[in-house]
C-alpha cells in the first residue's frame, strides 16, 4: 500500500472567526514551535473581511501573545513567514480563483472549513471551479453536518461530488483529547480492564457534558438545534461510542470506524412510550452562576421558545456485551460547574466479608475519566481505613490517578490543545479520529428518533434556574433506575 502523502498547506477559511483564532491558529504554532510542521509549509488564510496579510499577522500575533503559554520570538519569525491572508468571498469561483497564488508549487493542500454548513456547498463548488480542489487534496469539516438525516445526506452528497470520501475529514475536536486516547489505551493495551468491560461486571455508564456559559449571541444558531442536535448528536455519541465498541483488528482508520458505526447500529431507537421514562428536556431561567446572576434562555432569546437548553437520556445499547447496562447521558447550558466527564461504574462485590461496621463504607468500584476542566483517569478502589476501629474492619474508597497528564505538566509540559493532534493526523492523512460519513448519519437517525418521539408526545422543555444541576426530572431519571448521578 503506497504512503500517504504529506500535506504541504492549509488553506484556513473563516479565518477572522473565533474557532480559527483562538483554536486554529493557535494550534498551528504550537505545532510549528514543537516542530511538527513540515519545513515548507504553508498557511493560507482566507476570509471575506478586507485585511492586508501584515494587519492579519499583527491580529494573530497579539491573539497569540494573549494565551498563558506566551509567544517564542524566533518561532513566531518561523510561523510569520508561513502565514499569508487572502481576503476573498470563496463561495464564488472567482473568490476561490484567488487562492491560487498563495498555493503555486503546492500538490497537497488541504482546505478547513471553519465557516457555516449552509456554505460548504458552495465552497466546495468553487473549490472544484478554480481548480484548486483535485485528487491530491483534503479537506475538513466542523460540525454540526447538518441538522437531520436528511440535511446531513444533502451535505455529505454535496461534499461527494467534489471530493471522495476518503479525502473528507469530519472533525470532532474531543476525539483530539490526550485523555479521550487514553481511553483507547486503556482499554486495549491492557489485560487489566478488557476483560472486565462488560454487562456482567459494569452496572452503568454516565457521560455528563455541563456548561456554565449560556447561549447569549449564538441563540440563531443554537434556537434551531437544540442540545440534543448540538451536543448529544456528535460530542457525547463519539464518547459513548468508544467506551462501548468492540476490540478493533487494528488501529487502521477504518478499523476503527467500522466498530463505532456497530455500536450505533445497536443503540436501541426511543418511542413515544420512552419519553416519560427515559428522556428529560430543559431550558434554564434566571439564577446564579459562578456568583454572578445571569438571565434566562428566553430573555437573550428575546421571546418564547421550545428549544431545549438541557437534556439528560438513558440510552441501551442491544447487543451481547452490553445488553441490560444502561448509559446515562446528560448536557445543558448554565450549569453550576464546567465539566465533561465519563464515569464507569461496576457492579458492587456480591457478599462483604467485613461486617456491619463496613457496610456503610463498601462502596463499587468506578472507573472516571474526565476531559474538561481537567484531564484526568481516576480508578476508586476500596481499601482498609486507617486506624483502629471496634466491631471489624472499617473501608474507605481510595482514588487512584491513572492520568500521567500532571508528571507531562509537572516537567515543565503542557496541555496540548486538542486540535493539535487532529491537524498533524490530517497533515498526515490519518483519518483514524475522524468521523465517516455512515458515522454521521447513523447518529442522527437514532437522534431523529428521540426528536420524533418529543415530537409526537408533545414533551416541552422544563425549567431549571441557571446554576442548578437541571431540571428535578433529570434527577428522578436516574433514580428510577436505582442510580444516582456522579459527583
Amino acid at each position: 500500500m503506497p504512503a500517504t502523502p504529506q500535506a504541504d498547506a492549509i488553506v484556513l477559511f473563516g479565518a477572522t472567526g473565533d474557532l480559527a483564532r483562538r483554536m486554529l491558529l493557535a494550534s498551528l504554532y504550537f505545532l510549528d514551535a514543537d516542530g511538527f510542521l513540515p519545513k515548507d509549509f504553508r498557511i493560507v488564510a482566507t476570509a471575506r473581511a478586507d485585511l492586508t496579510r501584515d494587519a492579519f499577522l499583527e491580529q494573530t500575533q497579539a491573539m497569540l501573545s494573549e494565551r498563558s503559554e506566551g509567544i517564542d520570538p524566533a518561532v513566531w519569525k518561523r510561523f510569520a513567514a508561513r502565514l499569508n491572508y487572502v481576503g476573498a468571498d470563496a463561495t464564488t469561483a472567482e473568490g476561490a480563483a484567488k487562492l491560487k497564488p498563495a498555493l503555486e508549487g503546492c500538490k497537497v493542500p488541504f482546505f478547513y472549513l471553519a465557516i457555516s454548513p449552509s456554505l460548504y456547498e458552495k465552497v466546495c463548488v468553487s473549490l472544484a471551479a478554480a481548480g484548486i480542489a483535485t485528487d491530491e487534496t483534503r479537506i475538513v469539516l466542523e460540525k454540526p453536518i447538518g441538522r437531520d438525516l436528511e440535511t446531513s445526506r444533502h451535505i455529505n452528497t454535496s461534499l461527494g461530488v467534489v471530493f471522495d470520501e476518503a479525502q473528507i475529514f469530519r472533525i470532532d475536536h474531543y476525539l483530539g483529547k490526550e485523555t479521550v486516547q487514553n481511553l483507547l489505551a486503556l482499554r486495549f493495551a491492557n489485560t487489566l480492564f478488557e476483560p472486565l468491560w462488560n454487562n456482567l461486571t459494569i452496572d452503568h455508564v454516565q457521560i455528563t457534558v455541563a456548561e456554565t456559559e449560556g447561549v447569549g449571541a449564538r441563540w440563531p444558531y443554537y434556537d434551531e438545534y437544540g442540545a440534543l442536535r448540538d451536543m448529544l448528536q456528535n460530542h457525547m455519541l463519539q464518547l459513548l461510542c468508544l467506551v462501548a465498541m468492540e476490540p478493533p483488528a487494528d488501529m487502521e482508520p477504518d478499523s476503527v470506524r467500522n466498530e463505532k458505526v456497530k455500536v450505533l447500529r445497536s443503540l436501541r431507537r426511543f418511542t413515544r412510550q420512552d419519553v416519560q421514562e427515559k428522556s428529560v428536556r430543559g431550558q434554564y431561567t434566571p439564577g446564579v452562576v459562578g456568583g454572578k446572576a445571569v438571565e434566562g434562555y428566553e430573555a437573550e432569546r428575546g421571546q418564547k421558545t421550545g428549544t431545549e437548553t438541557f437534556t439528560a437520556l438513558r440510552v441501551d445499547i442491544d447487543n451481547w456485551r452490553w445488553a441490560g447496562v444502561p448509559f446515562f447521558l446528560r448536557t445543558g447550558k448554565r450549569m453550576p460547574e464546567k465539566r465533561t466527564q465519563i464515569a464507569i461504574q461496576f457492579k458492587p462485590v456480591p457478599h462483604s466479608i467485613f461486617g456491619r461496621a463496613s457496610t456503610q463504607d463498601l462502596a463499587p468500584n468506578r472507573l472516571v475519566i474526565d476531559l474538561q476542566p481537567d484531564e484526568d483517569i481516576k480508578l476508586s478502589l476500596m481499601n482498609k481505613a486507617p486506624g483502629l476501629s471496634q466491631g471489624g474492619m472499617r473501608l474507605q474508597s481510595l482514588p487512584l490517578s491513572l492520568s500521567l497528564l500532571r508528571t507531562y505538566e509537572g516537567a515543565g509540559g503542557r496541555r496540548r490543545i486538542a486540535y493539535e493532534r487532529l491537524l498533524l493526523d490530517v497533515i498526515h492523512g490519518d483519518a483514524t479520529l475522524f468521523v465517516r460519513r455512515d458515522e454521521v448519519e447513523e447518529a442522527w437517525r437514532w437522534v431523529d428518533g428521540v426528536a420524533d418521539a418529543w415530537a409526537e408526545a408533545g414533551q416541552a422543555p422544563k425549567p431549571y434556574a441557571a446554576g442548578s444541576w437541571g431540571p428535578s426530572g433529570a434527577f428522578a431519571l436516574i433514580e428510577r433506575f436505582g442510580r444516582d448521578w456522579s459527583d
